[in-house]
């Protein structure tokens, strides 16, 4: 039932990115990578994260890529915002703001 949401929720042609605990760790420098690249190459990207029992098996599969945040198991509404934080942090490191520091 959530996979076909999911899959009717996104057009076609999208980069799929699936949000999963057993996913590559990234870094946010590594983010803002990714970012650069989505940006360069064009391409329109949907970040997905799983409801409670995670996401489904075969779209994990089907997704162009899998990360994850965290090695913690994080609540479903912490990922949101947490995945929004590091999003602006990655673009504040790709246009030189300030907001992130090493």
């Amino acid at each position: 039932a959530e996979r076909s949401r999911i899959d009717a929720a996104i057009p076609k042609g999208m980069h799929i990115v699936a949000l999963d605990e057993r996913g590559t760790n990234i870094t946010t420098v590594a983010l803002a990578d990714k970012l650069r690249l989505w940006q360069r190459e064009g391409d329109d990207v949907s970040i997905v994260i799983g409801g409670p029992d995670g996401l489904d098996p075969g779209f994990k599969q089907a997704a162009h890529e899998r990360i994850r945040l965290s090695d913690l198991t994080l609540p479903h509404a912490m990922v949101r915002v947490l995945l929004i934080e590091q999003l602006y942090r990655a673009w504040s490191i790709t246009v030189n703001h300030p907001y992130h520091r090493e």
